[in-house]
């Protein structure tokens, strides 16, 4: 909350691809073709927390995580939605909603440190973030 500008954790920019902007968030494919995944990302610095959001932003995501669970479960027909802001390994506030299917790589246990990532292939990434552009109303946003 220092006043410094906006500035994407590398991490996050490294392991996803950019969907588009929200109002309030940016909005990432995991780079991990096995679990539909998607990472909410306020452009807000200094955050960590849900609580370090005033309430007006804290509830501006959460209604942005709801747009992007209801795309994933417009696309993917998942059994469970996962979300999750946890942190502990990258400490800028982000939000993962994961379309979880019974027999997935990790089905029924958290995706994190289960097996080797599966990197999207060029036209299956294209194909699937024009979805979720399509299905988050971002399909004429730059």
């Amino acid at each position: 909350m220092s006043g410094a500008p906006f500035v994407l954790d590398s991490t996050l920019a490294a392991d996803g691809h950019f969907v588009g902007d929200l109002p309030l968030s940016t909005v990432l494919l995991m780079d991990d073709a096995r679990f539909p995944w998607l990472i909410v990302v306020p452009r807000v610095a200094g955050m960590r927390d849900l609580i370090d959001l005033r309430r007006a932003q804290r509830q501006a995501l959460l209604d942005e995580v709801d747009a992007c669970a209801y795309a994933l479960r417009a696309l993917h027909a998942p059994l469970k939605l996962n979300v999750a802001a946890l942190g502990n390994v990258v400490a800028q506030l982000h939000v993962h909603v994961i379309a979880r299917h019974a027999g997935d790589a990790a089905w029924p246990k958290p995706v994190w440190g289960v097996g080797d990532r599966e990197h999207y292939a060029s036209v299956a990434l294209t194909a699937e973030v024009a979805r979720l552009r399509v299905a988050l109303g971002l399909a004429n946003a730059q």
